[in-house]
């Protein structure tokens, strides 16, 4: 069984990447809903001061501190390599760098970095306005889904 302060490490990634997945599944179920419903203006207004109140210490603690102790826990896990818990943890650590840092990186903050670039009321943010709310929902999903499977796996390498 996993003990110590690698057992407090694998606890504070069940919170975090928790943590995370919840913010996710909000996106996911109701705010990009609600977003999409207003006049595109409105929705690329409020969307952009979303995005940069993101960027504000509560949530960027919670989101990066988790990458980093994903990467902290996969190679702890690669130097005491345990009899239990092994797959979980690499498992776990995987889907949140890749499946939520990772997808964060490479797929919604370059559609953030585009819809900041508009100016709300304009045209070019009313076409564009549909098809942000499509695309970063969607690899919202996979981020959603990853952060979950995280901690899930994470849970069950403390059992």
């Amino acid at each position: 069984m996993i003990d110590g302060p690698y057992f407090v490490l694998v606890v504070i990634g069940v919170v975090g990447t928790g943590l995370v997945a919840g913010v996710f599944c909000a996106f996911s179920t109701f705010v990009m809903r609600g977003l999409a419903a207003l006049p595109p203006a409105q929705g690329v207004a409020a969307m952009k001061a979303i995005n940069v109140t993101a960027l504000a210490p509560a949530f960027m603690l919670v989101f990066l501190g988790s990458a980093v102790l994903c990467a902290v826990i996969a190679v702890v896990t690669f130097v005491l390599w345990p009899d239990e818990g092994l797959v979980e943890l690499l498992l776990g650590s995987g889907l949140y760098l890749f499946g939520s840092f990772g997808v964060t990186m490479v797929a919604n903050v370059p559609r953030n970095d585009a819809l900041l670039k508009l100016d709300a009321g304009t045209p070019e943010a009313a076409d564009y306005w549909p098809t942000y709310v499509r695309e970063w929902t969607a690899w919202n999903h996979v981020r959603m889904v990853a952060s979950a499977a995280a901690t899930v796996a994470y849970v069950l390498a403390l059992t």
